[in-house]
């Protein structure tokens, strides 16, 4: 048995057994964060609030420290010795926020019974992929296998992760977050499809990052009229796997 749990965005409460991970925290306020420059639009992050629900975990995982994935309020509220699972160019940044138990995932790690596998993700296309800087996806393997894609587009080391590890279920990062120039740097609705269409039918596949930044411009709605067998959690609904 394994949950995904949407709390807003991509901060997600998942289980994997007994072992529950808090991915990718951004705790703020709504209106707390600038917007995201270059962006279409000048709204003020996050967009929504949090749901109500306690932040119980064991260990954070965070695949990558762009603020809509771990902001300054994290960094504030998080225990110092939390276990913080991270990739490895962004393990000092963790160190020199004051925490205390950084263990970056070169490959893999396992952790509580949870065997963590780091994966490649493209945070967007061309060049403006590169100045995006480094993100990881990751495998949560116990119980059940987990596929959290992160922030990626789709392209070759998708389908690869998912010939390699053959998950129970899926999660996308969509919104096609934008700048005024240039393509999506997270999936939109044509990728989530290529996902959907690429894993077997009874793999759940779960879309997440949506409404709650600025430059996600894909919403929930379009996203359902556009790509059939996608799961859309509401902020604070939970997904069985």
């Amino acid at each position: 048995m394994a949950e995904i749990r949407l709390l807003r965005h991509a901060t997600l409460l998942v289980d994997v057994g007994e072992t529950t991970l808090l991915v990718d925290p951004m705790l703020s306020a709504p209106g707390d964060i600038p917007p995201i420059p270059n962006s279409p639009n000048d709204r003020e992050n996050p967009l929504v609030p949090m749901p109500d629900v306690g932040l119980e975990y064991d260990a954070v995982l965070v695949t990558h420290r762009h603020r809509d994935h771990f902001d300054d309020a994290a960094a504030d509220r998080l225990a110092a010795d939390d276990p913080i699972l991270c990739q490895p160019a962004e393990a000092e940044a963790f160190r020199g926020d004051g925490f205390e138990d950084v263990r970056p995932v070169e490959e893999a790690l396992d952790y509580a019974g949870v065997d963590i596998t780091r994966t490649p993700a493209r945070h967007g296309h061309g060049e403006l992929a590169e100045q995006m800087g480094p993100v990881s996806g990751f495998v949560l393997e116990g119980e059940k296998r987990l596929y959290l894609a992160g922030d990626t587009v789709w392209y070759d080391a998708v389908p690869e992760t998912l010939d390699r590890h053959d998950p129970d279920a899926v999660v996308v990062n969509a919104g096609a977050a934008q700048f005024v120039e240039g393509e999506p740097i997270t999936m939109d609705a044509d990728d989530v499809r290529r996902v959907r269409e690429y894993v077997d039918d009874g793999v759940p596949v779960v879309a997440d990052h949506m409404e709650a930044i600025n430059h996600c411009l894909l919403t929930r709605e379009e996203l359902l009229a556009a790509v059939d067998g996608v799961e859309i959690p509401e902020d604070g609904e939970t997904v069985a796997v």
